[in-house]
């Protein structure tokens, strides 16, 4: 029996968001095998996931390393495909199918469009909204697509909120990525302070930094939670967000976790693009959207949340 493979490379975020779908599509098939094509960074954290049979890795050579493509080409041809879901649709994936897997049937933005319809056009479109439409198109039920489960990316955390938090806690996440500094919130630091004058340190402040983030988490006025003195591997992460009390971040993958568990909280967004976009307002995350960041002063954020916290 032939097997269906979906490509989604990145980020952490997009992955989070595509879960819904990737759902979708296993229960689509029953006993067909699905297999996902991915990044390294990610491969151990999907393998875990229930809805898929095997994790690819791609490690996204240039495209004019013949020698890798053609063994990335041999390699997908061992696993038998015979449908592809292009959940990530960029112009790599666009290569692939024009090279390296030619003969499977195709689901991808391409695919779904209406006669006369711009891609351009149904890009603007919510992310979520886009994956529905795709896996329609190709007739599979989208139950799971626009409400994602993440049951299965939690772990127990207890050891580390004994030594973090004995209750409950608020959750920051002030980083960005290097290639995405236009998405970062400048005033954490100020923020931090307005929260404990107010809650008089009620709540412990936390924050759970990546591998890069640690000298900057801990120029802040917080606790930064490693475990072994390393960052918190994705499924404590996962975990983090879903107990804590409220969780503030920039536009970044942690932010799409706690909008997908429904944790309580806000993320912050500039002129990058809108929360509409990418699918990332809840009933208990929300979202605020300013032309500028750098004009969104700590006051109102903080008004925010304490519009949407519980006391």
């Amino acid at each position: 029996m032939s097997n269906i493979l979906i490509i989604k490379h990145g980020s952490l975020g997009d992955l989070i968001q595509a879960n819904g779908a990737i759902k979708d599509i296993k229960e689509f098939y029953g006993n067909r095998k699905v297999f996902l094509l991915t990044s390294a960074p990610y491969s151990i954290f999907m393998s875990e996931c229930p809805y898929i049979d095997g994790v690819i890795i791609d490690k996204r050579l240039p495209r004019w390393n013949l020698f890798y493509l053609n063994n990335l080409k041999k390699k997908l041809l061992r696993y038998d495909i015979s449908k592809v879901f292009d959940l990530q649709n960029s112009s790599r994936t666009k290569f692939y199918r024009k090279f390296i897997i030619k003969n499977a049937e195709w689901s991808s933005t391409e695919t779904s469009l209406e006669p006369g319809q711009n891609k351009n056009d149904f890009d603007q479109d919510p992310v979520l909204d886009r994956m529905e439409i795709q896996l329609k198109k190709s007739g599979v039920d989208t139950e799971f697509t626009k409400n994602i489960d993440l049951d299965w990316a939690t772990t127990d955390i207890s050891r580390l909120l004994k030594q973090y938090a004995n209750n409950e806690y608020i959750l920051l996440f002030p980083f960005c990525s290097g290639k995405h500094q236009n998405k970062k919130w400048p005033y954490f630091r100020e923020l931090i302070s307005e929260i404990k004058k107010d809650y008089k340190n009620k709540y412990p402040i936390l924050l759970a930094p990546g591998p890069q983030e640690i000298e900057e988490a801990s120029k802040l006025n917080g606790k930064v939670v490693l475990d072994d003195n390393k960052p918190v591997n994705i499924k404590t992460l996962v975990s983090l967000i879903n107990k804590a009390k409220f969780v503030i971040a920039n536009d970044t993958g942690p932010a799409h976790m706690a909008a997908h568990l429904n944790s309580k909280g806000i993320t912050l967004f500039g002129h990058h693009t809108s929360a509409k976009k990418v699918s990332i307002e809840r009933e208990n995350f929300k979202p605020i959207q300013v032309e500028d960041l750098n004009k969104l002063s700590a006051n109102k954020v903080f008004e925010k949340i304490l519009q949407n916290i519980d006391l």
